[in-house]
Formats: C-alpha cells, sequence, structure tokens
C-alpha cells in the first residue's frame, strides 16, 4: 500500500511548515489583548522583606501588577504531588508545593515574585523593572551532592536534612547476598548532569475568560492539553471541565518538558478574568531556563558483583536525583524514579537493589525531558559495564555477551519491576558490529594517530520501558461527503503525528490521506487525551485508530451487506472495499460512507451516520531496544572531541514509516550527544547564580558538532499491541549518552584519563590530560 505501515512517506504536514503557513502560538493575537510580564527573584534563596509595586502600577500602559497576596486572596487551588512516597524513616515525603508568585521567601533564581500586565510587551517590561524588592539574601546550595551533606544549607527550614523522600526497587538482601558472594565486584561513581530540553519555539500562553459563559480558554503550546485543562478544572479554578478550554496548534518542540502544572497557565487565566480581556505571555528565549523546568541533574553510585565467569550476580545502584526547590505535582516525582526499573539493561541479573534520595536544592524544579530516566539508566549501566571490563582485564564486549538476555529467556522478569516481552538483543550488537567494521577500528585508530588524534568507539546496548497502561483517545468521523476526519488525543509538536496517524488509518481503512484531516490538540474538538510523552503515541493512539477503525469496518459491512443484497455473514473488507465473497460484487467503503447519510438507503434499525471511536488502553508497558556506537576523535593538544561516526541498531517494534523513524532517532541522539559533549546547566557555587542563562553560556549542539547517523532496524514486533509498536520518540537519546562518553573513555584510556565527568568539553578534556600528563 503507498501510504500503508511500513513506507517511508514524506510528512504531510512539511508542505504548510516548510512554506511559513504553521500556526504558532505566538502567531497568534486576539483584539484587546494584554501582555503579561514576569519579575523573577535574582537571588538563589532569599528572605522577602517587601514588595513595593506602586511605581509599576502608575506605569504607562499598566493595567495591574499582581503578587501572590493577590492571588493568595481569591482562595484558588494548587495541583498537589499524590504519589505515595516516604522518607527513610516511614515519615510522609516532604513536598513543598510552589508558589504561584512567591510572597515571603525565593528559593531559586527565577522564583517569580510579580506579575505586570499591561497593553504592550514594552511597557509591561519597562514597568517590571520599577517593582522594589527589598532581598535578604541567605545561603543557598544547588549542587545535589553538597545538598545531601550534613551540613548543607537548608532549602526548607521544616526539612532539616534536604531530603524530600527515598524510592527503593528491587530487594536489598538478595542484592546484598550476591554480593556477599561475588567472586569480583567493581563499583563506580558517574554524575549526570542538569540540562534543559531547549525546544526552538519557548512556551507561549494567551488566556481568556468569558464571562458570559463563566469560561476560561487557555491557548497554550503544550504536550498534554487534556491534562492542563482537568488541572486547571479540577485543582485550580474548582469547576467542571466543561468550563475550561486548551486549545493548541502547531508547537516547535516539547520533549516532555511543556507540562500540566506551569503556574503561568493559571495566572493568565486567573488575569483575565479580573480584567476582562485576554493576556498573552511569551517566555522569551533569555527566560526560558529561569522559567522552565530543568531535567536530569544525578549523582549515582553504582556496583556489579560478578561470579567467576564473570556472570553479573548483583546490581547495587544508590542515587542523588536532585529535583529542585518545590514539588509542584506528581510530575517532579517521574524521573528518574519511574523509569530507573532498567538500570539492568539487557543483561540477565538475577539480584537487583536500587535506592535513590531525592534531595531539594536551590533551583528550577526536574521534571521529565526525553528519555525521563531511562537515559540515566543505560548511561549508569553501560559506563558500569565498560569499567569493569578495564578493571576485570576483561573485555568489554564479551563481558556483555556473557550477560545479555537471549531470546529463549523471554519473556524477562527483571529483578527491578519492567516485564521484557521480546527483543533479540544479541543480534542488536552483531549487527552493528558487523556494520561499522570493528575488526577494522585498530587501523581507523592508527590513522588518527598518525594525524595527531586520539580515537575512541563506544558501545551501548540499551533497552527503555515505554508506553505504559494509559489510555487514549481515536475517532474517525467520516463526512456525509466520505471524506474523514481522523481525531487524536495525542498531541504532534514534531514527530509527525499527521502522517503517521494517517498511514495506519491506510493501512486498516484503505483510505486516501488526502481525504484525511488530522485533528488533535483542542479539549473541545477531541473527547479525551493523554498527550504526548514516554514514547506512547503509536503505541496507544495507534492501536485507538486500529480500534476504532475496526469498528468502522463492523458497521459498514452491515451497510454493505444491505446495499450488495447480500448476507452480512458473506461480506468481507479488504482494499478499502467491502466485497461478497467469492464474487467480483463489490462497494467502495466511500460509497458505503456516503450512503450512510441516506436515510433511504439504511436498512431498518441501522443508526444513520458513521462515526467511531475508541480508547485504548495497554495491558503493559512496551520495551524498545537497540544497539549505539560512537566512534570520536580527539585532539590531544586542545582537548576537542570531534564525532565521526555513529551508528543504531534500533527494535522499536513495527516500523510506521521508516523515515520519520529515522528523524526521530537522528533528533534523539542529537541531544544525547549534546548532553555529553556541551551542554549543561550551570549554578556559581556559592551564591547559587544561573551561569548559563543564555546561548552565549548554553552551549547547544551545532551542526558541526554531529556526524552522519546511520539507522538500521531489527524490529521485533511486541504482542502487547494490535499495531506491534514500542515507541520511538525517546531511543536515540536513551543510547547516545553512553555511547558517546564511553567512546570519549576509551579514545582517552591510552593517556592514564580513567575519570571525566560530562560534559566532555574541550577544557575539560584538555585539563584531564593535563593531570594524566603530570602524575
Amino acid at each position: 500500500m503507498k501510504f500503508g505501515v511500513g513506507q517511508s512517506v514524506l510528512r504531510f504536514e512539511d508542505v504548510r511548515l516548510l512554506r511559513g503557513q504553521g500556526r504558532f502560538l505566538d502567531d497568534i493575537n486576539l483584539p484587546n489583548q494584554l501582555y503579561a510580564v514576569f519579575l523573577r527573584s535574582p537571588h538563589a534563596h532569599a528572605r522577602i522583606r517587601k514588595i513595593e509595586t506602586r511605581a509599576a502600577a502608575d506605569a504607562s500602559g499598566v493595567v495591574a501588577v499582581y503578587t501572590g497576596a493577590d492571588y493568595d486572596a481569591d482562595r484558588l487551588g494548587s495541583p498537589k504531588a499524590t504519589m505515595p512516597r516516604k522518607k527513610a524513616d516511614g515519615s510522609p515525603m516532604f513536598a513543598p508545593q510552589r508558589p504561584v508568585l512567591v510572597t515571603d521567601r525565593a528559593r531559586y533564581v527565577g522564583d517569580g515574585v510579580a506579575m505586570v500586565v499591561a497593553t504592550s510587551l514594552n511597557q509591561a517590561k519597562d514597568a517590571a523593572e520599577l517593582i522594589e524588592v527589598d532581598y535578604e539574601p541567605l545561603p543557598a546550595v544547588t549542587a545535589v551532592v553538597a545538598a545531601s551533606l550534613p551540613n548543607a544549607p537548608l532549602v526548607w527550614e521544616q526539612n532539616p536534612d534536604n531530603v524530600s523522600h527515598l524510592v527503593e526497587r528491587g530487594n536489598r538482601a538478595q542484592a546484598d547476598a550476591a554480593f556477599a558472594r561475588a567472586a569480583h565486584t567493581v563499583k563506580h561513581r558517574y554524575v549526570i548532569t542538569r540540562v534543559h530540553a531547549q525546544y526552538m519555539e519557548p512556551r507561549v500562553l494567551i488566556g481568556t475568560y468569558d464571562a458570559g459563559q463563566e469560561r476560561y480558554t487557555l491557548h497554550a503550546n503544550v504536550n498534554y492539553p487534556h491534562r492542563v485543562r482537568n488541572m486547571l478544572a479540577n485543582q485550580v479554578f474548582r469547576v467542571p471541565e466543561s468550563k475550561v478550554r486548551v486549545v493548541t496548534y502547531d508547537v516547535g518542540g516539547g520533549f516532555g518538558s511543556k507540562g500540566w502544572h506551569y503556574v503561568e497557565d493559571r495566572l493568565v487565566l486567573w488575569a483575565s478574568r479580573k480584567l476582562g480581556r485576554p493576556v498573552k505571555w511569551l517566555c522569551e528565549r533569555s527566560e526560558v531556563l529561569l522559567a522552565d523546568e530543568h531535567a536530569r541533574d544525578n549523582f549515582g553510585e553504582i556496583e556489579l558483583a560478578f561470579d567467576a565467569d564473570y556472570k553479573i550476580i548483583g546490581l547495587r545502584l544508590n542515587m542523588l536525583a536532585n529535583i529542585g526547590a518545590y514539588i509542584a505535582s506528581d510530575r517532579q516525582l517521574l524521573t528518574p524514579f519511574g523509569m530507573i526499573g532498567t538500570v539492568i539493561g539487557v543483561y540477565r541479573i538475577p539480584a537487583a537493589y536500587v535506592a535513590i534520595r531525592a534531595i531539594l536544592s536551590n533551583t528550577s524544579p526536574t521534571a521529565p525531558y526525553r528519555g525521563a530516566g531511562r537515559p540515566e539508566a543505560s548511561y549508569l549501566i553501560e559506563r558500569a559495564l565498560e569499567d569493569a571490563g578495564n578493571d576485570l582485564g576483561v573485555d568489554a564486549i564479551e563481558l556483555r555477551r556473557r550477560n545479555t538476555i537471549p531470546p529463549d529467556a523471554m519473556p524477562f522478569q527483571s529483578p527491578l519491576g519492567p516485564h521484557y516481552d521480546c527483543g533479540d538483543f544479541a543480534k542488536n550488537l552483531d549487527m552493528a558490529l558487523d556494520a561499522v567494521d570493528h575488526a577494522g577500528f585498530a587501523t581507523r585508530a592508527a590513522q588518527s594517530k598518525a594525524r595527531g588524534k586520539l580515537r575512541g568507539i563506544g558501545i551501548a546496548n540499551v533497552i527503555e520501558q515505554a508506553a505504559g497502561p494509559v489510555p487514549e483517545y481515536a475517532e474517525i468521523r467520516f463526512n456525509p461527503s466520505g471524506t474523514v476526519l481522523l481525531l487524536l488525543g495525542t498531541k504532534t509538536h514534531g514527530q509527525g503525528h499527521d502522517t503517521a496517524f494517517k498511514q495506519i488509518l491506510h493501512q486498516q481503512l484503505g483510505i486516501d490521506p488526502a481525504d484525511v484531516q488530522y485533528i488533535d490538540g483542542d479539549t473541545d474538538a477531541v473527547a479525551f487525551g493523554m498527550g504526548s510523552n514516554g514514547s506512547r503515541s503509536m503505541v496507544t493512539g495507534g492501536s485507538a485508530v486500529v480500534r476504532a477503525s475496526d469498528k468502522i469496518i463492523a458497521k459498514g459491512r452491515k451497510l454493505a451487506a444491505h446495499l450488495l443484497e447480500a448476507a452480512e455473514a458473506d461480506i468481507d473488507f479488504a482494499d478499502n472495499q467491502f466485497v461478497v465473497a467469492g464474487t467480483d460484487r463489490a462497494i467502495a467503503l466511500k460509497e458505503v460512507a456516503k450512503a450512510a447519510f441516506q436515510p433511504a438507503r439504511l436498512p431498518p434499525g441501522l443508526e444513520p451516520g458513521l462515526f467511531e471511536s475508541a480508547t485504548y488502553q495497554p495491558s503493559h508497558d512496551t520495551y524498545p531496544n537497540s544497539c549505539h556506537i560512537a566512534e570520536v576523535e580527539i585532539d590531544r593538544e586542545t582537548g576537542v572531541v570531534e564525532l565521526v561516526a555513529y551508528l543504531v541498531v534500533d527494535d522499536v517494534g513495527t516500523v510506521i514509516n521508516p523515515l520519520t523513524l529515522k528523524g526521530q532517532i537522528h533528533g534523539g541522539v542529537a541531544q544525547g550527544a549534546g548532553q555529553i559533549l556541551t551542554e549543561g546547566v550551570v549554578y556559581e557555587p556559592d551564591t547559587g547564580q544561573l551561569l548559563s542563562a543564555s546561548f552565549m553560556d548554553y552551549a547547544m549542539p551545532r551542526a558541526d558538532v554531529m556526524c552522519n547517523i546511520e539507522v538500521l532496524s531489527k524490529p521485533v514486533p511486541t504482542a502487547t499491541n494490535p499495531l506491534g509498536v514500542k515507541g520511538a520518540g525517546e531511543a536515540g537519546c536513551v543510547g547516545a549518552l553512553p555511547a558517546v562518553m564511553i567512546a570519549v573513555m576509551n579514545a582517552l584510556k591510552p593517556l592514564g584519563v580513567h575519570s571525566l565527568d560530562m560534559p566532555a568539553t574541550s577544557e575539560r578534556v584538555w585539563r584531564a590530560i593535563q593531570e594524566a600528563r603530570s602524575r
């Protein structure tokens, strides 16, 4: 089928996007619109003695200046963390709510202090500078290890150790017993740095309030429109969901970070209700790292226990996770806690125990970002295995082979919870090694050495837990002309859903994509949805399309039987038409759809129209897996790292569109490699000042940082959903972190460099080389 599943169809949405006809939120302005600007704390930790707003309120064009006291006076609600977490002693977790605007104390650089609303953006900016805040600076702590120490400055005086809670996975006694009988043990510590999603389009909001209908409308570039609506209706304004509409148009990237509980969402709606006019807020690039949630920022100590044959018999991981200053909702409890179960990787490890302490600090709260705990898990196990090979004098590839779960061991129950249903992990490795000519690496390394360069290769076998058992909605709605509306509760923000879902519909019903209008992102148009995150859209949304298609066929068969004057049991459906079995009598689905709107052509008792919906909930998570191999060259005199080759052998189950799959993997690899080579949110240790708030200091990977990325597919479809898909959105990022860093470390190994934290910038690498030389 030309447009069916498995075809490399060019993205339908790219035509309008490349012509500049996309509809992004900053393109939209409403009549009588006002503009909001936020004053944010310049201190990482400070007591607020006074906020003086009179000069700002009197400034030209200013309509209102609001503080937290104004918002609190209206007694609105806030989302809360609901996951059952506890401290190590069994007491309830310490989960400080995030103030909408702080009133008495700021706890990180960027904490919102006041909101200015004016008739123009520049007037709002000018007025914000007139607000006088009397701060009393207090000691601050931003680094996760420093915040966990006994004498660290306290983020909250009510919490004497900065520990919010403890998450444990696995069986500690079994893991300890494995280490007690081990022939060999290794222990290593790894830093996983703080980063930001850095989407092309920052967050933008327009809030409106219709007093006649007592109804809020939020225009927002979010990943989860229905979740945002539900939060605003149920937890903030305490109104029925029908009183809140969230509309999302084209979104210039999200990566999980455009979440459902940002305080600005409720503030623009609240201000619009008070002022009777739409209120727009644009988070400018210079404000992004102050206003947004960050990601990652962990420190892990991982131990492996081996028997005499170098089989892994136990794993222990003690981890510190920096969750920032607040726990605004359950989003702050998702990563790395929820997905750390894949830290055993693709390896048959019988006993494992993980303990993660959630540490509060004077930093922006952290939340899910592409991979959301899976890159951290894969980084820890793959770095540990590579270093174990060095420590034990065993080839790291051989060490991986000895411990890889074989296909005949499937399904495999991990000691940390995940239940791997299928995969051929050893074959991924074999294919990758062959494809990169691993046997010829020594020759390539010698050629690099002749040019004064160090060459390293990094191999990572990774697996991720994706597309959990959360429901998703799809609706197929035929028009009287036989054309179709396809509505999904997921939300595309660059993945190519318009194309992929039309391909699934074409595969199931044979409908020409040109006859299909794709709709998502409007809570008034789409009945239900959970949005796009966790590589779930094709698994859940795609399966919902399949289920809704089955219902279309079932109803269409009844009408086709009537039109063809045959028994319903004799009607088959294939190639976009209903056929009387064993004959050449047939009628196209489009003609059946047209007839469905003509009462005179319907059989008695059949409801007119042809519209069906389905809500699909998976029974299990899926487990995409892959082998990544990276090669780097390092200039030993300058420390500059060049990524020279990258290959992925990926198993994402059934491949809907090979072309867009490669695009997803390319993007994920770039984000993972960026974290290893250039990126990092940096705070000044003593003052807590944010030092990397702009692209002058936050080094994004550019085109010249990347190399050609080759993607090979080895799909092993899963039986856990009707499409056999496993998810692909995060696959590239999950493998890139360990593969690129291992390549860097292997390049530096001949010089005696055994320890280096990400990012592997030229300065860091150069200093590591100099320290090794001095030793």
